[in-house]
């Protein structure tokens, strides 16, 4: 079997088991990939958080993110920074924000998404 360097269970945090404190248990398929080389974020994502929309959006033209700074509200109420690098039919992959370890894969399921709004 191909060795994944990428996998989710090499990012897991020392200490917390197989849960991850500041997300939800699980976004998206572990078998997505690998992150596309070269394309993470250089610089830190802008230093506030808008405001949530008073309307629901879903992933629909989330397309148009790519390569950018995205702020993104999940139904569960959690909010983040995600710079999109591909967006499929029920998956978007990028790089999610955590201030404590900087930017790192994630894939997103489309369908846990209540808004978003994209920055340059």
């Amino acid at each position: 079997m191909y060795n994944n360097p990428f996998r989710e269970d090499n990012f897991r945090r020392p200490g917390w088991g197989g849960y991850d404190d500041f997300e939800t248990t699980s976004f998206g398929p572990s078998n997505f990939g690998p992150p596309p080389a070269g394309q993470m974020p250089m610089s830190t994502p802008p230093g506030f958080s808008p405001p949530i929309p008073s309307w629901r959006v879903g992933s629909s033209g989330i397309r148009s993110c790519l390569f950018r700074n995205t702020y993104i509200w999940m139904n569960s109420g959690r909010s983040f920074w995600f710079f999109p690098t591909a967006v499929g039919r029920e998956i978007i992959a990028g790089f999610r924000w955590s201030r404590r370890y900087g930017w790192y894969f994630r894939t997103i399921s489309r369908n846990q998404i209540r808004s978003y709004e994209c920055f340059r």
